[in-house]
């Protein structure tokens, strides 16, 4: 008797701490999150969601690009994570944004899976879920965030990183004006916005000549929908539809942002938007990145930071695991 509760004291005096990481982008290292009813999607991640671990002190989350290849981004985040010497104190998360509308995109989708928009307001700017009217991609996001500040599972939590390359990156620029917990949680979130194709402007005004000056857009008679979601404000759906255009405003300006740039990512490569309100706002990846970054500080005050990656182009491994990359990704708490 006196053994049995020698090691209960024990188990109770010992600190919580989850096993190993799991580091395969295998179903072995996947959870699912619920959104409410039957509803939920599907992560990879190092370590589970709903288990106590007391040595996380940083979350990343990576959002992957077009074609929705979670597995892939997490193999990414691995190699981040290996050069940031980072396993022990950070829990990396890699969502999967599953599609499926039975022509350009053909997920498989388990029982009860969210079906994410992959065209028009899609799950890039928290478009509805085409099986859930109720549901938005970045109700999502808002989720998993929810999740990572639960103290009861991480009490030593200090930052969380969402992070996204491509149509990822897409994702966080929109998430990062738009998302209404930010403010809510007690956990200090940041954004890093890599190599996204477009970006959503707050005015009329685009950046024109060989110098980025801010005008109002000359061509609105041919190219109409320079302005409209998700390339600007104007005809929103979705997540941010309910939120005053001011409110957007003010939440782009007012949150940490870094918007990561592959020196070489100067090809319309990789599911290029090359449509008018794209073309409207750069015409490069690199150079629409740039200009925006301007545009935020010169009209709004962001305090947002642009960083070049030297010798990327759009490569989400090259971009994460790059020298300059690592202390944004994995900041010290």
């Amino acid at each position: 008797m006196r053994i049995l509760l020698l090691l209960i004291l024990l188990l109770i005096c010992i600190p919580a701490y989850a096993a190993e990481p799991c580091t395969k982008s295998t179903t072995d290292c996947t959870h699912w999150v619920n959104l409410g009813g039957e509803s939920r999607a599907l992560v990879y991640s190092t370590y589970p969601l709903d288990t106590r671990n007391d040595k996380i002190v940083r979350a990343l989350i990576v959002v992957h690009g077009q074609g929705r290849d979670a597995d892939n981004y997490f193999r990414t985040s691995m190699a981040a994570t290996f050069l940031a010497n980072a396993f022990a104190d950070t829990i990396v998360i890699a969502p999967r944004m599953a599609s499926n509308n039975g022509t350009a995109c053909r997920d498989t989708l388990d029982a009860n899976e969210v079906n994410w928009p992959c065209g028009g307001d899609s799950w890039r700017s928290g478009g509805v879920a085409t099986n859930n009217p109720k549901l938005t991609s970045y109700d999502f996001m808002d989720a998993i965030v929810r999740e990572l500040a639960r103290k009861q599972y991480f009490p030593n939590l200090k930052a969380i990183v969402i992070s996204g390359h491509s149509a990822g990156g897409q994702f966080v620029t929109r998430y990062e004006m738009g998302n209404q917990v930010h403010e809510s949680i007690p956990v200090p979130i940041t954004y890093v916005v890599a190599n996204p194709s477009s970006y959503s402007y707050l005015d009329s005004e685009r950046p024109t000549g060989t110098n980025n000056e801010l005008r109002p857009f000359g061509d609105a008679r041919n190219c109409t929908t320079y302005d409209s979601w998700p390339y600007g404000l104007k005809n929103r759906t979705g997540y941010t539809a309910k939120i005053p255009d001011d409110q957007l405003k003010k939440q782009l300006a007012s949150r940490p942002v870094t918007y990561l740039l592959g020196e070489l990512d100067i090809l319309p490569l990789a599911g290029f938007d090359s449509s008018c309100p794209a073309m409207a706002q750069g015409p490069t990846r690199l150079a629409r990145g740039q200009a925006f970054g301007a545009y935020v500080k010169a009209k709004y005050n962001a305090q947002h930071q642009v960083v070049v990656v030297p010798l990327c182009g759009h490569n989400a491994r090259c971009m994460f695991t790059a020298e300059v990359a690592l202390p944004i990704l994995f900041p010290k708490v």
